[in-house]
């Protein structure tokens, strides 16, 4: 397909150096090929499990005169694995396309890699950089994305120390990223100036820039955002209307210096709550309770000023890209689901209840706290695949509700713990945590209404103000940092929750 006249000739690559790495990647679909490998000891099952691992079903003959039990227990569970017990022979080499050679023999290998050059097969020789035809490179691998490192021989520990660091860095909703643009490019019609216009358009919030849209189309969006704006702002200041007037609020406003170390506490508080995942209740309830405010009027102030807070953060972790929209699903339904059961039961039955249950919440929290920290001095495993997430999002949306808080500190550090990335845990369990206090606190309003509202302005202010920055900020710490942040914000809290119970 020729190129549009006004599209640049793409510039030829310079050669590479001598002496740098020459070789050619090729990523290869092993299950069509036929792979011959020598050797059955530690070395042999090395490779063989670095090649099950990337192609299961690939067809291996294991040639050897004596096999490790690891070897036969891996090769046990791979039916397309052969195993001959025997001496090698050049008749082996019949019928396969590709040789790996594993023994501890040095002339055996170097006799093997010559019978296979006679016979054009291309060769790898374990340990042996000079008689290898390719070499077998470090595999980091996220669903559909695979990359493969090479030291061009030099150095395979350098090459295994990338692999891990990678791993850890690259986050494992890359998969669902990949997904998506395969849809995207099915959809994508017409010719090339075409296809890249659509792509650019769809692809340019990622690179950082506003993505191309015409006139038009942006004068509709401007209308339908404004219009649903102004609807919002209409039904909040219809509820609101009822409880107090515009000279009451003005009055707060202008009274004294108090409503402003509101709006200062309610900045840090979502400042933090943005970066971290959690931590609003905590150091709005710390910093209230500081003050000498009443126990009550901290609890009511809080979960009614969060509504908004946690909007404005979980609008901007969206904008930024913060958010799985799967696990946005998943947490959705049973976390409002617990808000709502929480704050009625709370309602009904009195606070004097909640006294049940925080003990065990604080005793969990404090342990998932110390897991936290001892995960972020710790070699990166495997991540976990949590098959309950509902009910941990109805438990964080109960407990939120009935007990006072805890919905982030519960839901975020226990997938965070699990090995999820913090940057769209944070992300998506702020915008889950929007729809959960939004119930929580229509369920409080139609059973016992709203009181301490100068508190609340204030810290609403000061929590919408903060959202963008914090939203900005989320998962740019390192990722020890954050696993160390999160570990102590979850020990605070289950700390101070426990000194209170104890009080």
């Amino acid at each position: 397909m020729p190129l549009p006249s006004n599209t640049p000739m793409p510039q030829p690559e310079p050669p590479p150096q001598p002496g740098t790495n020459r070789l050619f990647p090729v990523f290869l679909k092993l299950e069509q090929l036929h792979v011959l490998l020598v050797g059955g000891g530690a070395v042999g099952h090395e490779k063989l499990s670095a090649m099950l691992l990337n192609s299961p079903d690939a067809p291996i003959t294991v040639v050897a005169t004596w096999f490790s039990p690891e070897l036969l227990l891996l090769a046990g569970r791979h039916p397309s694995v052969q195993l001959r017990e025997q001496p090698y022979q050049t008749t082996d080499l019949v019928g396969h396309d590709l040789v790996i050679v594993a023994t501890n023999d040095k002339e055996l290998n170097l006799r093997i890699k010559a019978d296979a050059t006679l016979q054009r097969l291309l060769c790898n020789v374990a340990d042996t950089p000079e008689a290898c035809d390719f070499y077998l490179g470090s595999i980091v691998q996220k669903g559909d994305l695979k990359i493969a490192i090479s030291t061009n021989g030099k150095s395979p520990t350098i090459a295994k120390r990338l692999r891990e660091m990678l791993t850890h860095a690259l986050p494992h909703e890359l998969h669902d990223v990949l997904q998506h643009m395969t849809v995207i490019r099915e959809k994508v019609g017409g010719d090339f100036a075409k296809k890249v216009k659509s792509l650019n358009e769809v692809t340019a919030e990622l690179a950082g820039g506003p993505a191309y849209e015409s006139p038009a189309a942006a004068r509709w969006r401007h209308i339908a955002t404004g219009s649903l704006l102004a609807f919002a702002a209409m039904l909040v200041f219809n509820i609101l209307s009822y409880y107090f007037t515009w000279q009451q609020v003005w009055e707060v406003a202008t009274s004294s210096d108090t409503f402003f170390i509101f709006v200062a506490i309610g900045f840090g508080a979502q400042l933090i709550d943005g970066l971290l995942g959690m931590g609003y209740g905590v150091v709005t309830a710390i910093s209230l309770m500081s003050l000498n405010i009443s126990p009550a009027a901290v609890s009511s102030s809080i979960h009614t000023a969060e509504m908004f807070a946690s909007g404005a953060s979980g609008y901007h972790h969206y904008r930024f890209g913060n958010v799985n929209r799967k696990l946005f699903k998943v947490l959705l339904i049973p976390g409002v689901l617990g808000a709502i059961t929480g704050a009625y039961l709370l309602s009904e039955f009195g606070e004097q209840y909640g006294a049940y249950v925080k003990p065990f919440l604080s005793l969990y929290l404090l342990l998932l706290g110390l897991r936290i920290i001892s995960k972020a001095f710790s070699k990166p495993g495997p991540r976990k695949k949590h098959k309950k997430l509902g009910v941990l999002a109805a438990a964080g949306g109960f407990l939120d509700s009935f007990g006072g808080g805890g919905w982030g500190p519960l839901v975020t550090s226990t997938l965070i713990a699990g090995g999820r990335t913090p940057q769209y845990v944070i992300g998506s369990v702020s915008v889950t945590e929007f729809f959960v206090t939004f119930a929580s606190a229509v369920t409080f309003f139609a059973t016992i209404g709203i009181s301490h509202w100068q508190i609340i302005l204030g810290l609403i202010v000061g929590g919408v103000a903060a959202a963008p920055l914090a939203a900005r900020l989320a998962g740019r710490i390192p990722v020890r940092w954050m696993f160390v942040g999160v570990g102590l914000m979850v020990i605070v809290w289950s700390m101070w929750s426990l000194r209170k119970l104890m009080m």
